[in-house]
């Protein structure tokens, strides 16, 4: 029987449509992508890192003027991407195999490497490194602790896990990115964000 953790991909794409439908366009996380675009040069070139259907954060991100490549692992997903941004450049992949052979000035991970299990999640800072160029923000959200939840999308489990704070502050030192900010913030859905920048001196969280 296939886990939880293992069912995600499959999950999304077979409701990638109804997961379109539901998922909110109102940009509730804008504050929080203001705060990162503003680490960035105007039109600076973004990865989106589970991408999902493009709306709305790769949208926003577009319609700034960034030059966005999303990836997706569900194929559903990158064909409504495709479909509605043609000119931006999307790939159907696995974040954790991610090898793209380029850098960004920024990384956005938001409500995807939450999905990844722990271990993944670990193994993931070396992938974000190697897609960074020097200076790059990085911004993805977590858990608030370290666990594991299952939760529902179309009554099926949905699997997300966490680290420790601790951890991710020390897997992100040990690749190279300094944490600007670390927040579980009930203004965004309380989300728990994290915020930092490639090569800099870790400034503690605010």
């Amino acid at each position: 029987m296939t886990s939880p953790a293992d069912a995600i991909i499959d999950l999304y794409q077979r409701h990638a449509a109804t997961y379109d439908g539901l998922r909110g366009k109102t940009l509730f996380e804008r504050p929080w992508l203001a705060r990162f675009r503003a680490m960035l040069e105007p039109g600076a070139a973004i990865l989106d890192i589970g991408c999902g259907t493009a709306e709305p954060i790769a949208r926003h991100l577009i319609e700034s003027g960034h030059a966005v490549t999303g990836i997706d692992s569900a194929p559903a997903m990158i064909a409504q991407c495709r479909t509605r941004f043609p000119a931006s450049d999307w790939h159907v992949a696995d974040m954790r195999r991610l090898a793209l052979g380029r850098r960004f000035a920024g990384l956005i991970a938001w409500d995807s490497f939450f999905h990844l299990t722990q271990g993944d999640q670990r193994a993931m800072f070396p992938v974000f490194a190697s897609h960074a160029a020097p200076g790059a923000a990085l911004m993805f959200t977590s858990g608030p602790a370290h666990g594991e939840a299952i939760g529902s999308f179309e009554d099926e489990p949905l699997y997300h896990s966490s680290l420790d704070p601790a951890e991710y502050r020390a897997l992100l030192a040990a690749n190279g990115f300094a944490v600007i900010a670390h927040v579980t913030d009930e203004s965004c859905g309380g989300h728990t964000v994290w915020l930092a920048r490639r090569g800099e001196v870790d400034q503690g969280a605010s």
